[in-house]
């Protein structure tokens, strides 16, 4: 087999694969002599089928899967000679003359076949010592978690019925059923028995609780009430409908005390144990956080030291991906670009812009761990996995076997936890600082906390969903 480079343009290149058709010819029939003693045919014993039979009977199926095993090959042959790294699976070209390709089938003719490719850049990693990155460090004051204790117990408070013909106040739960209506016709999700309504807790469209204040059990009423323009259903945003409603209860809260009883209905043994983990949990968030925006400051600075050629299609279909995100979004807000004080010529360059940046960065941390031979454990894959079941309640097991069978699912468990590795190593050498910050300091939004939208004006409210 004889591999030609034909073309080397930037990141492009093509190659020429030439097997002469004796070579092919050669394959090919050892392709069927070992065939023979595998084959049962009828009025021939095993292992005595004539060759010429076979290739009548088996000579294209055989010839179409050494095909595929010979353009492997050639493959292979371009990696390992011409030392590239491929950024996409190779592009291979058959000649179009119907002749050529008989001949090829029919082991007559050269197996001769174009190759395109595009590879990935070399990249030279330097000296992490010179970044420099804030980390912010925020205490979980004792208010922090009385306010969440606080929470769990308004959520959790019990509720007793109220006395007959007393009415529904503000603070208080109505049991109602309901139909809910668009233009005197019943919608799709709109009917509901029995459902417990908290008047204030602003679990309903806007404008529904209000309406319950001063019902009594037994009333029947008709509730009128517009869902948001935003609503997550669609066909529902910004629409007004009416709810005929019938109660069958009004209760009023009680009382919870936080002692160490209300504890244990968690799980705990007492308060001090429930407020430990309540601290926890909320330190464990805000670590989260300050990770998120210390990781940010490093890939602003990883995108500033390195500039390279980058692979067309890799920036082509990451861009595709975000889009795609965008104009979804777009249309589920109802919302044009002239609504994002901007034009779609401009958002999709604001957009490639970012997707290059994906790239580039993904590329370097790729890179990066490679040297370093970062490696990822089995048990760190399957606590991944883990993680991702929990995400499914009542579904675990299913989501489990799904990516245990599935190398490219699996594939989208290892990439995050491979890059926090990375992120890892390089924060190693770099110079991190601690400072300590507020909770409000800690969760101040900045001008793009993921780098997964345009900075400045233009289409600034439109986001693209994958992160950085």
């Amino acid at each position: 087999m004889q591999v030609t480079q034909t073309l080397s343009d930037g990141l492009k290149r093509e190659f020429k694969v030439v097997l002469p058709a004796k070579d092919l010819a050669d394959r090919l029939a050892a392709q069927l002599e070992d065939l023979k003693d595998k084959v049962q045919i009828k009025g021939f014993r095993p292992g005595k089928v004539p060759a010429s039979h076979l290739r009548r009977v088996y000579g294209r199926s055989v010839m179409g899967d050494l095909v595929q095993e010979l353009v492997n090959e050639g493959n292979r042959k371009i990696i390992e000679e011409h030392k590239v790294k491929l950024a996409m699976q190779p592009e291979i070209i058959f000649p179009e003359d119907k002749e050529k390709v008989e001949a090829i089938m029919e082991a007559r003719g050269d197996l001769e076949y174009s190759v395109k490719v595009e590879v990935l850049p070399e990249i030279s990693v330097g000296d992490f010592s010179g970044i420099t990155v804030t980390r912010e460090v925020a205490e979980v004051p004792d208010a922090e978690v009385d306010e969440a204790i606080n929470r769990m117990a308004s959520q959790n408070k019990p509720f007793a019925p109220k006395s007959d013909g007393a009415k529904a106040a503000s603070g208080d739960r109505v049991v109602i059923d309901f139909v809910g209506k668009i233009d005197g016709v019943p919608f799709d999700g709109g009917t509901g028995t029995d459902i417990p309504v908290d008047i204030g807790s602003g679990s309903f469209i806007p404008g529904f609780e209000d309406q319950l204040i001063g019902v009594k059990n037994g009333d029947a009423l008709v509730i009128t009430a517009s869902f948001p323009d935003n609503y997550s259903a669609p066909h529902l945003a910004g629409k007004a409908a009416t709810f005929d409603t019938t109660v069958k209860a009004v209760e009023e809260p009680g009382e919870v005390k936080i002692d160490d009883e209300f504890a244990k209905g968690f799980g705990l043994e007492d308060l001090a144990k429930l407020k430990d983990a309540i601290k926890a949990s909320i330190l464990n968030e805000w670590q989260s956080v300050a990770r998120r925006k210390l990781k940010k400051q490093l890939l602003d600075a990883l995108d500033t030291q390195y500039s390279f050629d980058l692979p067309p299609t890799l920036v082509e279909q990451e861009f595709k991906g975000i889009w795609s995100n965008v104009e979804q979004e777009m249309q589920a807000s109802g919302k044009s670009f002239a609504d994002e004080d901007t034009t779609e010529d401009d958002a999709r360059a604001d957009y490639r812009k970012i997707a290059e940046r994906r790239v580039r960065l993904g590329l370097v941390l790729a890179e990066i761990g490679e040297q370093a031979k970062v490696q990822i454990t089995d048990d760190e894959l399957t606590q991944g996995v883990i993680e991702r079941a929990r995400q499914f309640p009542g579904q675990e097991k299913m989501v489990w076997d799904f990516y245990r069978k599935n190398p490219q699912a699996m594939a989208e468990i290892r990439a995050p936890i491979f890059e926090e590795k990375v992120i890892d190593h390089i924060l190693a050498s770099a110079k991190v600082t601690d400072k300590a910050v507020s909770k409000d300091e800690l969760f101040k939004e900045e001008d793009d906390a993921e780098g997964d939208k345009p900075k400045g004006k233009k289409a600034s409210k439109a986001k693209a969903k994958k992160d950085d």
